[in-house]
């Protein structure tokens, strides 16, 4: 699927009438990875070139997609997680909806956020990126729109009529721009506020204290005992 994929994007890229690429989801996952499962099987069988090689083909597509010189669409109507978020983080236009459950998991099982992590992770706000590395944390689509990791929050039912708005825009225009894209976007988008028990205000709880002055090691200790704490009490 990876080698389609990439395939694909690379057609688009060079076709001149390709104006905007949209990726979705037929069902309600967008993503959520599975190759851990995969990879994890193989190398127990003792056949490591099959981890080797998925790996290779999944960042040289994450990689792809982080270059992309079109606009690319990512509609994000339900879970979205690991490799999910490689595929879908360096998109234009990010859209999540009520449904969109966000994470970057590895973490939970001893491994460490791959797909380009250290890149959009390390570029939220505060520590953000860091705190949802390490406990796995799960966001919804607000939450996600407030850390900067979607760009517009639409309602799912407005999707479809969103997604059909954009084709119009496309096929009846030579030159179609982001801002054009945005504006459209915009029509079907609402804003949304956190939850008070958001997994932000958790974090904002750690960050604003005064243990958050301590040596890393200290914060990051502090951090696990919280996230063990929300999850065994």
């Amino acid at each position: 699927m990876l080698g389609k994929i990439s395939e694909k994007l690379r057609t688009y890229e060079n076709d001149p009438m390709v104006k905007l690429v949209v990726l979705k989801a037929n069902g309600k996952v967008f993503c959520v990875g599975g190759d851990l499962v995969s990879a994890s099987k193989f190398v127990a069988y003792g056949h490591w070139s099959f981890g080797t090689s998925y790996y290779r083909k999944e960042f040289c597509l994450d990689y792809l997609l982080a270059t992309y010189k079109k606009p690319m669409v990512a509609i994000l109507d339900g879970s979205v997680m690991g490799g999910g978020v490689g595929i879908s983080i360096h998109s234009t236009f990010r859209i999540v909806t009520e449904n969109t459950i966000f994470a970057m998991p590895e973490a939970s099982i001893g491994l460490f956020p791959d797909v380009g992590a250290s890149y959009f992770l390390s570029r939220l706000p505060g520590s953000f990126g860091e705190y949802i590395g390490l406990t796995g944390a799960r966001l919804d689509g607000a939450e996600m729109v407030a850390m900067g990791l979607a760009t517009h929050f639409v309602p799912s039912q407005n999707i479809q009529a969103m997604e059909k708005a954009l084709e119009k825009m496309v096929a009846s225009s030579d030159a179609t721009s982001v801002t054009t894209m945005s504006m459209i976007i915009n029509k079907f988008a609402q804003e949304v506020k956190v939850k008070p028990e958001s997994v932000i205000t958790r974090y904002t709880n750690i960050s604003s204290s005064k243990c958050a002055n301590w040596d890393q090691l200290g914060l990051i200790y502090l951090i696990f005992m919280d996230f063990d704490y929300a999850i065994h009490g």
